[in-house]
């Protein structure tokens, strides 16, 4: 048995019917290149049985602690069941990505059955050019970015011929543990969660702006006084960059969510962002969070609700160090940035984007790898999932403001070819969570020379969001080289809210 720490209870504790803790990922594979030609559901099933030595979180069932009395328990599912979670359907002609992207929203709109292993696996046949799709569905309890990574790293080879996996079977035969078990686990935790806070009031107090705790009235105050004390008495409070007091203006999709989703998926060629960055001095991912930036904007100029100030976004961190390869569930630090849609000259935004991204990288690397893990201590279990919504509620409420706007992530991939069972790699789209006060989340994942692109909002606050895509490609072209002077950071002009 395994337990949950407060990070991947969290991702559990958000839920409710209206929003979601899985994420998803869509790969679009071309069945020509396998053995056979093609590509079936029992072909999915033959390779997932093989690979199950290396993917023991899809045999992981949540096993609660009654009164919540603790975090709960992944458990060896004693009745697994493997064609339960793997399943397969068909678009009608002619197999468009729009017609895509919508399947995928409403797979997406569906919670997972918490009394099965959190996961979901989808062949989509009927993809124009002959191709299909394979949907993975798994909750952000049991795995982050780069634990996912793992796992399709597990199913993925390298030729079509697939590979040889010489591990057996090794899975507990302890069966199910009983409510009495449970109820003892969870009583023998109760003395562990005052040591876990006290552990915790150290790192967290001073940089309480940098976790979702920054929403609760006072929570600034408290982190700032933390923070002059921390420095006072030489606790290394020095080290810590200043956030440049960044406050998330409200927008129309910083609302409460509604049950249903709109995905947009979409490449741009990477090639096309690394010669933008050499362009103007930046980085690959300065490129994708201004593009975004300007994306966005135009979307606020659209619907009238262009700010004078930049937004706020967050971009999720991976602190999973090497010997923490292979023990999934989540190690993240949330990092905030501005994003400059109030500046209208692309190349202006890109550098201004340039220097907040150092800023944040500095921030990131003064905070405490654990600082995120450790603000979710200071919740007792028993009250855990009602004082997560209550962030959230405060958040979307008319006096209260969001922590962010959106979420950013771009999540580096391999540049040479992957087969799953067989069949080529073509394409690899994110499908990330939004939640409420946070109806709009951008994921981005590199792969053999392309940017794949999944974008999620809510339905009901952004119905036309599949534009974005469109104008991610324009902002790009905006910056790549055609002769225009370069400029450096103190040749940049004001930021303006004009177009």
């Amino acid at each position: 048995m395994r337990q949950l720490t407060a990070l991947d209870a969290q991702f559990l504790a958000l839920e409710t019917p209206r929003q979601y803790g899985h994420v998803a990922g869509v790969a679009v594979v071309d069945p020509s290149t396998s053995p056979t030609g093609s590509l079936a559901l029992v072909d999915l099933e033959d390779l997932l049985l093989e690979r199950m030595p290396l993917l023991p979180p899809l045999r992981w069932r949540l096993a609660e602690v009654p009164l919540r009395l603790d975090y709960g328990y992944w458990i060896d599912d004693p009745d697994f069941d493997l064609e339960y979670h793997v399943r397969e359907l068909a678009l009608p002609p002619p197999g468009t990505d729009e017609q895509l992207a919508e399947q995928v929203a409403r797979i997406v709109s569906r919670p997972l059955d918490r009394a099965r292993p959190l996961w979901e696996l989808y062949l989509i046949h009927g993809l124009k050019g002959g191709h299909k799709a394979v949907m993975t569905k798994i909750h952000h309890s049991v795995i982050d970015g780069m634990s996912g990574a793992e796992i399709m790293g597990a199913l993925l080879d390298l030729s079509p011929e697939g590979r040889e996996v010489s591990e057996d079977v090794h899975f507990s035969d302890e069966g199910d543990p009983g409510e009495l078990e449970m109820l003892g686990r969870g009583l023998l935790g109760l003395p562990r969660y005052p040591l876990r806070v006290l552990r915790a009031l150290p790192a967290t107090l001073p940089n309480l702006d940098e976790t979702p705790l920054a929403t609760l009235p006072g929570a600034g105050m408290l982190g700032r006084i933390a923070s002059s004390v921390q420095r006072a008495v030489g606790g290394g409070g020095d080290e810590i960059v200043d956030r440049h007091k960044l406050v998330a203006p409200k927008t129309s999709f910083n609302g409460r969510v509604s049950p249903h989703r709109r995905v947009v998926f979409g490449q741009l060629s990477l090639d096309d962002v690394k010669a933008a960055k050499n362009e103007h001095g930046t980085t690959v991912n300065d490129v994708i969070v201004s593009i975004c930036a300007g994306a966005v904007r135009r979307w606020m100029v659209e619907h009238d609700e262009l700010l004078d100030e930049p937004l706020v976004t967050q971009i999720p961190v991976s602190v999973r160090t090497d010997d923490q390869v292979g023990t999934y569930g989540n190690r993240i630090q949330l990092m905030s940035a501005p994003l400059f849609t109030n500046v209208a000259d692309p190349i202006d935004r890109l550098l201004r984007t340039h220097d907040a991204m150092g800023d944040m990288k500095a921030r990131h690397r003064a905070l405490p790898a654990k600082i995120l893990q450790d603000a979710n201590e200071f919740i007792p279990p028993a009250v855990f999932a009602r004082a997560a919504r209550v962030t959230f509620a405060l958040s979307t409420s008319r006096a209260g403001r969001p922590a962010w706007n959106l979420v950013i992530s771009n999540v580096p991939g391999p540049q040479f070819p992957l087969y799953l069972a067989g069949a080529e790699l073509k394409a690899n789209y994110p499908v990330s969570v939004v939640t409420d006060g946070m109806g709009l989340n951008i994921t981005v994942m590199s792969y053999r020379g392309h940017l794949d692109f999944g974008i999620v909002a809510d339905r009901e606050q952004m119905p036309d969001v599949a534009r974005l895509m469109d104008w991610l490609g324009e902002e790009l072209a905006a910056l790549e080289p055609s002769g225009r002077a370069k400029r450096t950071p103190a040749q940049s002009a004001p930021a303006s809210s004009t177009s």
